[in-house]
């Protein structure tokens, strides 16, 4: 393959859309994961994904499909889970985000988020009730954490939890609930009058008298997605609804966590739309009698985007393998969530200048994306957040108090 650049021709001696030849680091089996999930993505989510932000519409009608390509919890093992491992459902986060974050959100919303706390929380009885049918798709959950009052600072929430008899009593608000207007099950974390009034995680029904959600609207990111504001108005629920193995913020920080590592990849997955985007643009728009990409601001341009991106595809590979071996640590998720998302934010936002007024339609991505990422950027701990918690890891020194 040649490109014209300048008054010549030039051989690609790499290819543009691997520079490092990075598919030489997995597996045959980690590459036809990743080529299935591209090919879903490929067929049903990009001739719609225009429509779908358009309308601010979220496509129910995939979820049962991603739960038979084994998208739902597919990093937990049993109960109808694919059990994979780190690396694939970092590649599967990728390609999905290179579609839309909207779609790669659900899956992160539903596996790494709700069926995780079940999976790792949960009593036998709760995995079996909700993992499998969770798993394929045919139940949807949503986590309920973050409060209109308590983003960044989750222990400060209101929401709380009081025993009346053998039953549970549950009032509160939660903001910004993935999911939460079309769940069957939310994850529901509350303070509770038990001894030293720890954090607990409660299985809610979502037709349980007192729980409402309602979309969040009108957004400007997000779109092909859905965020709730949650009310629960004296909500009870049994005793057995509690999480057994949930006790404190160590809990739904736990699976934060798993979410913040589909995020490394996800957000590198947008970034290489924008890039791929910009880079067929520039071939073959042509200004001043030769294609954009002869000139020279313009292959700077696409020349940051791909370092950018190879470097944060390294780090989360570095990160999955890591994770799949046990010794990955919170911080060090901190480390690749602020960089990945960051940069991502970044080559979007340069990709668009490449395509010039025609950048800002819906008919090409990077835009959306950006707007997309910006969320990315915000859940799941902020730039603020990670640096502070990366800062303590250096020092020693906590500086959220």
């Amino acid at each position: 393959m040649s490109a014209r650049a300048g008054g010549g021709i030039a051989a690609r001696a790499v290819d543009p859309h691997d520079f490092l030849g990075l598919d030489a680091f997995l597996s045959e089996e980690e590459l036809a994961v990743r080529d299935r999930v591209r090919s879903f993505v490929r067929e049903r989510v990009r001739p719609h994904i225009k429509e779908w932000y358009e309308r601010a519409h979220f496509p129910r009608e995939l979820v049962p499909e991603m739960g038979e390509l084994g998208l739902l919890g597919m990093h937990l093992e049993g109960y109808g889970c694919a059990g994979r491992s780190a690396v694939e459902y970092g590649l599967a986060c990728m390609e999905l985000e290179a579609g839309d974050s909207g779609i790669r959100t659900f899956v992160s919303v539903q596996g790494s988020l709700a069926m995780s706390a079940i999976h790792r929380y949960g009593s036998e009885e709760q995995k079996r009730e909700w993992l499998p049918r969770m798993a394929r798709g045919e139940a949807v959950g949503c986590f309920g954490l973050t409060e209109p009052g308590a983003g960044s600072d989750p222990a400060s929430m209101k929401t709380f939890a009081r025993r009346e008899g053998a039953d549970w009593v549950i009032s509160g608000s939660k903001r910004w609930i993935g999911m939460a207007s079309i769940a069957d099950v939310a994850v529901i974390w509350a303070r509770t009058d038990e001894e030293g009034n720890p954090v607990r995680g409660f299985l809610v029904p979502t037709g349980t008298p007192g729980f409402a959600a309602r979309n969040i609207e009108p957004k400007l990111s997000m779109r092909a997605s859905v965020q709730c504001d949650v009310e629960l108005r004296d909500v009870r629920v049994s005793g057995d609804s509690v999480l057994p193995g949930a006790v404190g913020l160590r809990a739904p920080f736990g699976c934060l966590n798993e979410a913040r590592y589909g995020i490394i990849w996800g957000s590198m997955g947008a970034a290489r739309d924008c890039y791929e985007c910009a880079l067929e643009y520039a071939l073959r728009r042509e200004q001043f009698g030769r294609p954009i990409a002869s000139f020279q601001l313009t292959q700077k341009k696409l020349a940051d985007m791909v370092v950018e991106i190879q470097k944060g595809l390294l780090l989360a590979l570095h990160l999955g393998r890591m994770k799949d071996a046990g010794t990955l640590k919170h911080q060090q998720i901190s480390l690749g969530k602020l960089n990945n998302v960051r940069e991502a934010i970044k080559v979007a936002r340069e990709a668009r200048t490449i395509l010039g007024g025609n950048g800002v339609t819906l008919d090409y991505p990077p835009l959306r994306h950006a707007n997309n990422l910006e969320s990315v950027r915000t859940y799941e701990g902020t730039d603020e957040v990670h640096t502070l918690v990366v800062g303590a890891a250096l020092t020693g020194i906590e500086a959220f108090r």
